[in-house]
Parts: C-alpha cells; structure tokens; sequence
C-alpha cells in the first residue's frame, strides 16, 4: 500500500504532466516561421535524451570490458531494444540513423536553423573531458534551452539511477506519445508538405506508445516496493516535467513576442 507522502507526489506529477501535455505552446504555432523556430530549440531535447537513454544502458546492460552478466535480463532486453531504436531507426529513406539525425533531416525539411545544436554537440565531440555546464553555458541558446540541457546532463551524469529513470520515463517515454499526437492534431500537419518531420513525430508515437513506454514502466513497476527509492525517483519526474514545461513557456514567449520571425 503506497504511503500518504509516495500519494502526494503522484498527484504532483500526475499536476505537471497534464500541463506539459496540454501546454498552450501546442496551439500557438500558426506559421511555418514558428514551426521553425520551435525545431530550432525542441532539438536541444531530442539530443539530450540519448545521454539519458546511454546512462540507463549503462546500468542494466554490461558496456566494459570483460563483459559480465548482468541480473536484471529483463530490464537488460528493455534498454537494448530501446537504444536500437533510438541510435539507429529506419529512416524515411530506409536508411539507418538516430532520432536526432533523423531531427536534424526534418529541420532541413522545413528550413530550421540546426547551427546552435551543431555547434554545442560538436564541441563535445571535440573536448570530452570538458565540463558539461561550461560547454552549454557558453552557448549562444536562450536561458531556458541552457537551463534544459544542463538539468538533463546533470541527471543522467550525476542521478541515482531511480532518479535517471524517473527523468527517462516520465518526462520523455510516457508523455512523448500524447505530446506528439497534440502536435499533429494541433498543427494539422501533412506529409506531403513536410514528410521528414510528419515521420519523425509518427515513429515516435507508435515506438514510444507500443513498445518503449511500456517496457520501462514494467521496470519502474517493481520499484513501488522501495518507498525510499519510488518516491526519489517521482520527484526526479516531476523535476523532468517541471524542466519540460520551462522549456515550453521559454518557446510560446519568444513565438508569441514574434521573435520566431525575426
């Protein structure tokens, strides 16, 4: 039986992902100039889930060497399925290529400025040993993408791992496929005018909806168990949503000031 306190933050989150869910930024974006600039920043979160996603493999899968059974087959079977998903899909070309990649080919599609994201990832791959606040503090993004990113590095890098997972799940596998169904319903977008980005949100529903929400709730569903460790990673969720929603307001008040079309 979950306790008054694990009760209390269920609705919180429960609070937050309806608002994230239904945020007005949905049906504010009117012109293919708004589109834009909603990729050019939305970008920054397809990007950072893979350093969430990796993390988790991390933990339920063996990535050293020598390889080492791991306990958890299921948890294990879940993540791989996941990853293979996420790092290498089937592209609209039949090609393979990570949900970012396949992001980016969208903002081609439509005209977005994929720079900032490039030029932030690129110098990742440049300086490894780079700390990561400095990397995205130095970038010229707003302060609610900056704020985004850092709290969602931050997570994967320095969270427990019911913390990662309650950032992982809740505030990307479980609402991502509503979300993404707003945006279509909301936008009335056809593939005919922008079919790399009409896919990318298609895929996205049907693998998060189907399959990979699903397979990490059954992994978070043995954690109820652990008062301690469930309501640790309930507030890591509600933190995740909260970051979400910054992002969305941070994104509706440069749209609706018309910064979008400057």
């Amino acid at each position: 039986m979950l306790s008054n306190n694990t009760q209390q933050y269920e609705s919180e989150l429960q609070q937050a992902n309806q608002k994230m869910r239904n945020h007005i930024l949905f049906s504010s974006i009117k012109t293919i100039e708004d589109l834009r600039y909603f990729m050019k920043y939305h970008v920054f979160a397809v990007w950072d889930f893979m350093s969430l996603a990796k993390r988790l493999q991390q933990e339920f899968t063996c990535t050293t060497l020598p390889w080492i059974p791991r306990r958890n087959n299921k948890a294990a079977r879940a993540m791989n399925d996941i990853i293979l998903g996420e790092e290498t899909d089937v592209n609209l070309d039949g090609s393979h290529a990570s949900h970012y990649e396949m992001y980016l080919n969208a903002m081609e599609d439509v005209n977005s400025d994929p720079l900032p994201i490039q030029t932030m990832v690129k110098e990742f791959e440049h300086n490894t040993n780079i700390e990561f606040k400095e990397v995205v503090n130095k970038q010229n993004i707003p302060t609610y993408v900056k704020d985004f990113v850092i709290h969602n590095l931050d997570t994967a890098i320095n969270g427990s791992l019911h913390e990662v997972l309650g950032s992982f799940f809740y505030g990307r596998e479980d609402a991502i496929p509503e979300m993404f169904s707003n945006l279509l319903k909301e936008w009335g977008l056809q593939e005919s005018d922008y079919p790399k980005f009409v896919y990318y949100l298609v895929r996205h529903i049907e693998l998060d909806g189907d399959s990979h929400g699903p397979a990490v709730h059954s992994i978070i569903s043995n954690l109820k168990d652990s008062p301690d460790k469930y309501i640790a990673l309930l507030k890591s969720a509600i933190a995740a949503v909260e970051h979400r929603i910054k992002l969305w307001d941070g994104i509706h008040r440069d749209i609706s000031s018309g910064i979008s079309k400057n």
